[in-house]
C-alpha cells in the first residue's frame, strides 16, 4: 500500500524537486545582482530628506536647547550625528573624513547646523558612489563585531535615526508638533 502512493505521488516529486531548484536559482541570481550601491543611497537619501525635515522645525533661538543639564543641545545633537558619522567611514574605509584637521563649534546656529548635516550627506553619499560592489562585501569591525561595509553604512544610518529620534522630543518639549519623521 505505501509503495503504490509513493508511486502515484512519484510525478509530483519530480516536479517539486525542479521547483526547488528554479527557487535556489532565483536566489542564487537575485542575491547576486543586488546592488547595494542603489539601496544604500536611496536610504541614505531618505535619511537626509527626513534629518534636514526635523533640523529645520527648531526656531534658531532654541539649537541650544537641552532636555537635561546631562545630554546634549539640540545643534549637538546633529553636531555629533555629522562628526561621527563621517569619521566612523573615514576611519573603517581609510580616507579622509571632512573633519580630519577641524571640528565645528560645539555650539552651532541652526544655518551652521544644517551646513554640517548637509557636508556629512554629501560625504556619505560620495563614499557609497566610490566603493566598488567587492569593497561593500568587506568585512569591517565594529563594536564587538565584524560585518560587511554594507551592513556598517546602514548602522551608522540607524545612528542617525537614534538621534534623529531624541531631537524629536526636544521639538515637542517646546510645544512644536514634529512633522515629516514618519515613513521610508
Amino acid at each position: 500500500m505505501l509503495r503504490r502512493n509513493f508511486l502515484n505521488y512519484l510525478p509530483f516529486i519530480g516536479f517539486f524537486s525542479a521547483c526547488q531548484s528554479t527557487a535556489n536559482e532565483t536566489k542564487k541570481t537575485a542575491s547576486s545582482s543586488f546592488n547595494h550601491k542603489n539601496e544604500l543611497l536611496e536610504a541614505w537619501q531618505q535619511s537626509e530628506i527626513m534629518t534636514m525635515t526635523i533640523a529645520k522645525q527648531m526656531p534658531d533661538d532654541f539649537f541650544g536647547f537641552k532636555a537635561t543639564d546631562e545630554v546634549m543641545t539640540y545643534a549637538e545633537q546633529f553636531r555629533h550625528c555629522a562628526v561621527y558619522t563621517c569619521n566612523q567611514i573615514a576611519g573603517r574605509l581609510k580616507m579622509d573624513s571632512p573633519y580630519k584637521d577641524k571640528k565645528p563649534p560645539v555650539e552651532l546656529t541652526k544655518t551652521q547646523t544644517l551646513d554640517e548635516l548637509a557636508k556629512m550627506y554629501v560625504f556619505v553619499k560620495q563614499v557609497i558612489q566610490q566603493l566598488s560592489e567587492e569593497k561593500m562585501l568587506e568585512q569591517v569591525k565594529f563594536g564587538k563585531h565584524t560585518i560587511p561595509v554594507w551592513r556598517f553604512l546602514y548602522a551608522l544610518e540607524n545612528h542617525i535615526i537614534h538621534h534623529r529620534g531624541q531631537c524629536v522630543v526636544y521639538l515637542r518639549l517646546k510645544g512644536i508638533k514634529p512633522e515629516g519623521y514618519y515613513g521610508w
